[in-house]
């Protein structure tokens, strides 16, 4: 049901009961150090107020049933007579209080830190702070702070719930396969081969157009890029950029040069090589021989087949009677026809995609997608092939009876979906895609990892930094709007699912972000450093190391530029760069994110990544021009006469009076680590 931890929630008479409870909890001064007398002027300040589930904020941020979670805030010293946890339980159906003591001041004295624990149980609960200065009250949850009591936007306690590691802390490249690198020029898809839709297939050379000669036939256009290219260009993904994860658009048995029209799922097209093949691919990426070792996800397409497909078989191409040729058929009801032959659901209503109808609990389709042990979810995750991980396709529409999915049926998949993966392998991942809050599949621990961040990354990247949305729209928003949209969004989610967030500039769907960037190369550096240094798992789509140019599809599955594509190009060097210095701190990829400076006027965003061993500050130049920004390193708790070093540089800072200096670029930035 997603995060239900409002006000509004709950019977008339379990409110009743609640406030009850919080206005006699709400007399009880919390437990505090005798010797602090707080300064009790009825004004919580509230700059001064932190917490998020960052580990030093939260010591389960992943707990079991039986772990209790203790929680610390962070405030001025002094400032608070006392502080309070409310959450929401979902076994009772109740709001239930914790009142706070007073710990600890943070290394500068500046700060205080307050603790409280939320008691162990299976239960989901969503919490917010309430803090206290004599009459001033003020409320903290994840969506920021408010002088009212907020309804929305708590932080999450899932117990049981957990995200792949790897996945938290690894470095994702997409790959588009026909288009990536032509490793075996003997499976490549001539001119005339076949004819699919009324489309002769065309062979375009390397580097060539990405439209058909013939109107119309854009998904007949072959280039020869394979699995064989991939895993001879391993050596520039885990190397050379340092990513350890690759993310593969569908590669199954298919007519077009997209494949997301499934003709067999047990088979590898063969213009991309044999099955075979990908378990040399799979066991290649695992190695680390070759660099660190690497997960794949493959892309699933389980919404809807192809019209090939044996099970539909539209053209007779089958021995087999397939749905649409015969009522009769195995398959009939494994897709949804609204008067046979013709009439039935597709996927946005395309003919050449019918879509799949899982039935009830236990239907044949579900079996045969990722119910049985030879089912295709779990044959992937089985030796000889052991992928890491499902990118699921269109994930909201799958559903019963030719439904558009996102509803209790779908949730139904999801959940059943999950369960299969899990068993097989209990660290796989599973990626949704989603493209804007995707709350109701990971809120509840029980359905995805994580999704495609368009709504969380890609849309107020570009907005940000191009003054486009991520179709090419005009579209710009300052740095004020750009940091609270992502405050949002991250409070969307649970910690461990933002951290497992596919965060990427481009993707197959959507315009190229170079393109958007006007092909500004330095427009392409800034995002690069945001990227490398925010919460979610960084993801490249192949080429958008090097800004990349590309308009709306098919415009931007253009072929990768392997003389663009090498250390000795700037963008490519950054990038090896900053994810190097990713892959060197947990800070970043696991800590806490604070923000510590916008500044509308001159364009400039600095923020936070710290942990119980680094404290990293970033500074980021969205202006033309370069600026001097001073970071408040102090709100880092980094100490006065302590020094920095930027990563990038190399250069020391010493923070003086809670502050560094540090001049940055036009469209760059600076990371300030300790």
């Amino acid at each position: 049901m997603g995060n239900q931890g409002n006000a509004t929630h709950g019977s008339k008479a379990t409110l009743a009961c609640a406030l009850a409870a919080a206005l006699a909890l709400y007399a009880l001064p919390a437990i505090h150090d005798p010797a602090r007398a707080a300064s009790n002027d009825n004004n919580v300040e509230w700059n001064g107020l932190f917490h998020d589930q960052g580990p030093l904020f939260d010591n389960h941020v992943e707990p079991s049933a039986s772990q209790a979670v203790t929680l610390t805030l962070r405030t001025f010293k002094g400032d608070i007579s006392s502080a309070n946890i409310k959450y929401y339980d979902n076994a009772d159906g109740a709001f239930h209080w914790v009142a706070m003591s007073w710990s600890a001041n943070d290394p500068t004295g500046v700060y205080d830190y307050w603790k409280g624990t939320v008691p162990a149980s299976a239960s989901a609960k969503y919490y917010r702070f309430q803090v206290n200065d004599g009459s001033a009250v003020a409320w903290l949850n994840a969506a920021g702070t408010t002088a009212a009591e907020p309804s929305s936007g708590d932080f999450f306690i899932v117990p049981g719930f957990t995200t792949p590691a790897w996945m938290k802390n690894g470095v994702m490249y997409q790959v588009f396969p026909d288009r990536f690198y032509n490793g075996d020029s003997s499976n490549d898809v001539a001119n005339g081969q076949y004819t699919y839709a009324g489309c002769a297939t065309e062979k375009h050379a390397w580097g060539g157009s990405v439209v058909s000669n013939v109107g119309g036939c854009n998904s007949a256009v072959f280039f020869g890029g394979d699995l064989a290219g991939v895993d001879q260009k391993l050596g520039y993904i885990k190397q050379t950029l340092g990513a350890d994860i690759i993310y593969l658009n569908p590669i199954f048995h298919s007519p077009t040069n997209h494949k997301y029209d499934t003709e067999d799922y047990a088979t590898v097209d063969p213009a991309f090589g044999s099955n075979t093949t990908l378990q040399t691919l799979i066991g290649d990426i695992h190695s680390s021989s070759n660099g660190p070792k690497g997960y794949l996800v493959l892309d699933g397409v389980f919404n809807h087949t192809g019209d090939t497909s044996p099970w539909f078989d539209c053209y007779n191409d089958w021995s087999t009677s397939g749905a649409y040729e015969s009522p009769s058929s195995t398959w009939y009801h494994w897709y949804t026809f609204q008067s046979w032959p013709n009439t039935y659901s597709g996927f946005f209503g395309i003919a050449s995609m019918p879509k799949l109808d899982y039935a009830a609990s236990g239907s044949a389709v579900r079996n045969a997608i990722y119910g049985s042990a030879t089912s295709v979810v779990k044959t992937y995750l089985k030796s000889p092939y052991a992928i890491d991980g499902w990118r699921l396709d269109a994930a909201q529409y799958l559903d019963a009876g030719g439904n558009d999915g996102s509803d209790a049926t779908n949730h139904q998949i999801m959940a059943e979906l999950r369960s299969a993966v899990k068993s097989v392998n209990a660290n796989a991942d599973i990626l949704g895609e989603f493209w804007g809050n995707a709350g109701p599949w990971t809120d509840g621990g029980d359905q995805w990892d994580g999704a495609m961040n368009y709504d969380g990354f890609t849309q107020p990247v570009s907005e940000w930094i191009t003054g486009e949305d991520y179709g090419g729209g005009t579209a710009s928003i300052p740095v004020s709007q750009f940091d609270s949209w992502l405050r949002g969004t991250r409070a969307n989610y649970p910690t461990n699912v933002q951290q497992a967030m596919s965060n990427f500039l481009s993707s197959h769907d959507i315009t190229r972000f170079g393109n958007r960037a006007g092909g500004d190369i330095w427009k392409t550096y800034l995002a690069l450093l945001f990227q490398m240094t925010y919460v979610g798992t960084p993801t490249i789509y192949y080429g958008d190391e090097y800004g990349m140019q590309g308009g709306a599809d098919p415009d931007n599955r253009r072929t990768f530029d392997w003389s663009t594509g090498s250390i000795t190009n700037s963008a490519v060097a950054l990038t090896q760069k900053l994810v190097a210095i990713r892959n060197a701190y947990p800070a970043l990829r696991t800590g806490s994110f604070m923000t510590l400076l916008t500044d509308d006027t001159n364009k400039l965003y600095a923020y936070g990544r710290f942990d119980a061993s680094n404290r990293i500050a970033v500074a980021l130049n969205n202006d033309t021009v370069a600026h001097t920004v001073t970071v408040p390193v102090g709100q880092l708790s980094v100490t006065n006469g302590s020094h920095l070093t930027e990563l990038i540089s190399g250069t020391q800072y010493t923070v003086q009076n809670g502050q560094v200096s540090v001049t940055v670029n036009g469209h760059y930035g600076a990371i300030l680590a300790q």
